[in-house]
């Protein structure tokens, strides 16, 4: 039952009131109630994620204001809509297999089969390489599109390309094409070092974009120092924009090293997947203008840290 309530972060839900009036036939009141939902992962001082709190240890603001959670619920099997997003623009030639090797074990690990993943790859455009899908077999050959799509698989069979890195394009459109309208919950893995070269969009496109499709972006800081000069290059911009994304949706920002491997970041990202608690909400403000409300989620227990969303979308009429 809660699982059909959580399809959308708004959802319209009618409430039939029968009445009984003396002399007349029974009259039906129409009340249409717009539910909010918030999905939200909680972790103590040392960092460990914490997944034994109840409705009440859990206090939810919007625009500043207390709001009542109408349902709580830990979201451990709900249905997971993936989508991985690549940096195959020339600067991460050489780590392009790396991603692609803990991207499949990942993958493998997190999408079981009422859950879908979808890949795609963007330099100087964005390309869809595997649509939705669960199957093991179609994620591999996906995969498989990613190396051979690689700038140093191009030059080998005589092909150029254009440079450039269209990563706010590539986050919309997989926000709106591929996400907007899944039901469950919904992540954009992205890899990358954060530079943008030739998106028609921006940041706060890629944020707002994300949030009205309810999505979360795990983002990873991956950058190839060999690409700019062979030093220890540090990108503050990127690290920054990808920072911002995250925050603002709810997800986390990871930096890929050689003493955070890639594969160990992907295990945190899928132990919290599945360490998840839902807070679904009715707004004390029912005006439906479209407009951005900010909200905060905070825990009873000051040594508790709440990461969630910072915000959503009301509906309009």
């Amino acid at each position: 039952m809660y699982s059909s309530l959580y399809c959308k972060r708004w959802i319209s839900l009618t409430l039939l009131v029968t009445a009984v009036v003396p002399g007349q036939d029974r009259a039906s009141i129409r009340v249409d109630v717009d539910l909010v939902n918030v999905l939200c992962s909680v972790r103590d001082k040392s960092g460990a994620l914490v997944n034994y709190l109840k409705r009440d240890d859990f206090v939810l603001l919007e625009q500043g204001k207390p709001q009542t959670i109408r349902h709580f619920a830990r979201e451990t099997d709900l249905p997971l809509t993936v989508g991985l997003l690549v940096d195959t623009s020339n600067s991460q030639v050489r780590l392009i297999e790396d991603e692609r090797r803990a991207a499949a074990q990942f993958l493998a690990q997190v999408i079981h089969p009422k859950d879908t993943a979808f890949l795609v790859s963007f330099d100087a455009k964005a390309d869809l390489l595997m649509d939705r899908t669960s199957s093991t077999k179609a994620i591999k050959t996906g995969l498989e599109k990613l190396r051979e799509n690689s700038p140093q698989m191009q030059r080998r069979g005589g092909t150029g390309r254009p440079r450039g890195t269209v990563m706010y394009d590539a986050i919309c459109m997989a926000a709106r094409e591929r996400l907007r309208a899944e039901p469950g919950r919904k992540a954009i893995v992205l890899i990358t070092d954060g530079m943008d070269v030739g998106s028609k969009l921006r940041i706060d496109d890629a944020i707002d974009a994300a949030q009205k499709a309810d999505v979360i972006i795990y983002s990873i800081y991956y950058v190839d120092s060999k690409a700019y000069g062979g030093a220890e290059w540090e990108n503050r911009r990127g690290r920054s924009v990808l920072l911002d994304m995250s925050q603002q949706t709810g997800g986390r920002f990871f930096r890929a090293d050689r003493k955070h491997p890639l594969k160990k970041i992907f295990d945190q990202i899928q132990e919290e997947m599945r360490s998840q608690y839902a807070l679904d909400f009715v707004s004390s403000d029912q005006t439906r203008d479209g407009l951005y409300r900010r909200l905060q989620v905070f825990l009873r227990d000051p040594n508790l840290t709440a990461q969630a969303r910072k915000g959503y979308y009301a509906p309009k009429n």
